[in-house]
């Protein structure tokens, strides 16, 4: 397979290079022997994200002794999601959250977890992410030099707006609503009858306030911590979809790891990931009271008709896409 920086303008990727590499560029061990690894992400430090990511710097310093360092710049310090990436694949940032919606840009297959409906529940999308065909989506950015260590729990995805709830698919007909750069997300929003608008995570709550978007769809805790319930009164759960976060390193980064060095960085990855879905059961639960302490509407509309709304969606996929139908067909079978 060719080697390809897929989707993004090449000139952008080193117009940032020039401006961050000097700050970023960590790869290498620095004073004392100690080997530090730079990851931005684009979340506020009060999200459950956030805190994990904390905890596994936390224990990569443990396991280490001291000789391996992950230093967190949160709140898009170093650049947007997408820019982020960018950063991975040049080498010139060490790591990353990304949503698996995200990453369809860079590795095709791993747009099958964006589909709405996909889990039949918890369970069910925990033994697929734990399992082999979660295992292999992990590396399916490799080719595009972006490694997969683990997913966090990213929640369901519901509606929420500015002017009224969403009780059922054809009350989106005519609304702006934000999704993320994801074909899959735009495609989901097409379906319900929406007009999917992709806008940048960090620049969603002033296109709320102007009227640039009607409203998204996200998890409670990201709709709390984003503090966007103040423009959005109303939250619709229909819990459209599951799509996990992927915690990323760049594989140029990650080849100059040395053997001890990986394991203690995957093992971390890992007990962070466990410490993450704690954190998210408790922040959702959270998240919720206190939206409706603060006037949210929160609603639990029918599910059944956003579930036959994007039905045409598997069928395209059956036709036109059989490769990532099969993988569709697999997750369905495990129990």
């Amino acid at each position: 397979m060719r080697r390809v920086v897929k989707q993004f303008s090449h000139t952008k990727i080193i117009f940032l290079a020039a401006l961050i590499v000097p700050f970023l560029f960590q790869t290498c061990k620095g004073p004392g022997g100690v080997r530090v690894i730079k990851l931005g992400h684009g979340l506020g430090v009060t999200h459950p994200v956030h805190e994990a990511m904390e905890y596994m710097a936390k224990l990569v310093h443990e396991k280490s002794g001291g000789e391996m360092e992950i230093r967190i710049y949160p709140n898009q310090q170093l650049g947007t999601e997408r820019e982020l990436v960018e950063l991975l694949q040049i080498g010139s940032l060490g790591m990353t959250k990304v949503s698996t919606a995200a990453m369809e840009n860079f590795a095709p297959k791993i747009q099958v977890l964006s589909l709405p409906y996909l889990f039949s529940d918890d369970e069910h999308r925990d033994a697929v992410l734990k399992g082999e065909i979660g295992q292999q989506l992990l590396l399916e950015g490799e080719n595009y030099w972006l490694r997969g260590l683990c997913y966090y729990d990213a929640g369901k995805r519901s509606f929420y707006t500015k002017n009224k709830p969403i009780e059922s698919p054809e009350e989106l007909k005519g609304l702006k609503m934000r999704v993320m750069e994801s074909n899959t997300a735009i495609n989901m929003v097409k379906a319900f009858g929406g007009s999917p608008t992709p806008v940048s995570y960090g620049e969603l709550y002033t296109a709320l306030q102007q009227g640039i978007v009607d409203g998204a769809e996200n998890n409670p805790p990201s709709l709390f911590t984003s503090k966007h319930y103040e423009v959005c009164k109303y939250y619709s759960i229909n819990e459209h979809s599951a799509v996990p976060d992927m915690v990323i390193i760049s594989t140029k980064v990650w080849n100059l790891l040395g053997d001890q060095e990986k394991t203690w960085l995957q093992e971390a990855a890992d007990e962070s990931a466990t410490y993450q879905y704690e954190l998210w059961a408790r922040s959702v639960e959270n998240s919720l009271a206190e939206m409706e302490k603060a006037g949210v509407e929160i609603t639990y509309p029918e599910l059944e008709p956003f579930r036959k709304a994007v039905e045409p969606m598997y069928e395209m996929l059956k036709n036109n896409q059989p490769e990532l139908y099969s993988i569709v067909e697999k997750i369905r079978a495990i129990q």
